[in-house]
């Protein structure tokens, strides 16, 4: 059975916000659970960066698996990794110590921290679930609808990403153990709700597509064929450097407002409350409003624009107002454009390719997670709290001058071809 509209909105949409609960759940408190077992400041970033590391192998595969096997059972073995590595983060203490034991070592803490690692590995892995949640909503909106149906997921996805944290936090109180657990409860209802409540989303046609080709082929040589379609590789340079800029912005966010504004942890997280309710309503509102009046290529460039302002805005920002002044049009110009390139390279690719491309998209921001933060943390370190918004003031620049001389129309979709025979 193919899923209406709104039916299969309203799925995806509470799937991805449970699931970013739990990722929220967790994210947070990763550092001070690893430090709790001896961690280096050095083994914390890599521990950070291995779930990127492996979403960056799994994430083009599993979109890739989904054209071929559907989006339902690759969202269920997505969300099922995810269950498992949180589970193992939970009880990577007593998985440690059992261990240690069975070989007669006394190295509880290397063995626990394997098990955090080997946990981080297995979800980034299987991390699958928003670009396979995005190929969902391509399957069931047409392409005048797919720009506010992706919003939507936009805005699941920033309202359980603020929610998170702040749950976390909560169960934290007692030992790091418990938001582990809880995000692991979430991700096995998650794995409930896809197995009994989630329908298929390819329809008949789509699958006559790939019954045509045979097989759709799971090689990296399919997806470069791909990749080489018209507009595609524009808009991945877009996107990644793009992605590049707004991570860097994240990943130094915390230590800016303490190294330059003096703000405690507890006032950065009201600031993050307060983006967060932002990324919500330009997700969720502010997208649809856009979509009926402007077509993709004006509000691609808007946005590039609106967040050269707010990094050169947050260079010289000096005080919490002007902060959350120049947040307004960094963020949501960074919101909006990776909602309207995605729903692009929608559009620009065939429909047996579409989980594929939104994988290998997903794999280039796994890359911006992995440098971003060493950019960043180079960059606020010895150069000065205004070094990464000029830095990304200049990599948004540089991506508007590409933008103007590499994209045309991307609103338009490709012109129907038949389907390629099998790629070897």
């Amino acid at each position: 059975m193919v899923p209406s509209k709104t039916a299969g909105l309203i799925n995806i949409f509470m799937i991805v916000f449970v699931d970013m609960i739990g990722f929220g759940l967790i994210m947070p408190l990763l550092p001070y659970y690893a430090e709790a077992f001896n961690a280096t400041p050095f083994i914390v970033g890599l521990l950070v960066a291995s779930f990127a590391a492996g979403s960056l192998i799994g994430a083009p595969i599993l979109g890739r698996l989904s054209d071929r096997y559907g989006r339902r059972p690759i969202l269920l073995i997505s969300v099922s990794g995810t269950f498992i590595g949180y589970l193992l983060l939970g009880l990577a203490p007593q998985i440690g110590n059992f261990l240690a034991n069975l070989f007669s070592s006394h190295a509880d803490n290397a063995f626990t921290l394997g098990i955090l690692f080997f946990s981080r590995v297995i979800d980034g892995l299987t991390a699958g679930n928003i670009p396979v949640a995005q190929a969902y909503i391509s399957d069931v909106t047409d392409e005048m609808n797919r720009t506010r149906g992706l919003g939507v997921i936009g805005s699941a996805f920033g309202l359980g990403f603020m929610i998170g944290p702040a749950i976390g936090g909560m169960l934290s109180r007692w030992g790091y153990r418990d938001p582990s657990l809880a995000a692991a409860i979430l991700a096995f209802l998650n794995m409930i709700s896809i197995l009994f409540l989630l329908p298929e989303s390819l329809t008949d046609e789509r699958r006559a597509i790939i019954i045509h080709k045979e097989r759709v082929s799971l090689t990296y040589r399919a997806l470069i064929v791909a990749i080489k379609r018209p507009k595609i590789i524009p808009l991945l340079l877009v996107r990644f450097f793009v992605m590049l800029a707004y991570t860097i912005f994240w990943s130094v966010f915390a230590l800016f407002t303490k190294i330059k504004l003096n703000l405690s942890m507890q006032s950065t997280g009201i600031v993050m409350t307060y983006i967060g309710f932002y990324s919500v309503w330009i997700q969720g509102v502010g997208i649809g409003l856009l979509i009926k009046r402007f077509k993709d290529r004006t509000i691609i460039i808007a946005s590039l624009w609106l967040m050269l302002l707010g990094f050169i805005g947050w260079s010289v920002a000096n005080n919490l107002p002007v902060l959350l002044l120049v947040i307004l049009p960094l963020s949501g110009g960074g919101w909006i454009l990776n909602t309207i390139i995605t729903s692009a390279i929608t559009k620009a690719v065939h429909v047996d390719e579409i989980g594929g491309m939104l994988g290998v998209s997903a794999a280039s921001d796994s890359i911006t997670r992995l440098i971003a933060p060493i950019l960043g943390g180079f960059m606020l370190g010895g150069n000065g709290a205004w070094a990464p918004g000029i830095v990304c003031a200049t990599l948004v620049l540089v991506t508007i001058g590409f933008t103007h001389w590499g994209i045309l129309h991307v609103s338009e979709p490709i012109e129907p071809q038949p389907a390629e025979s099998k790629v070897i």
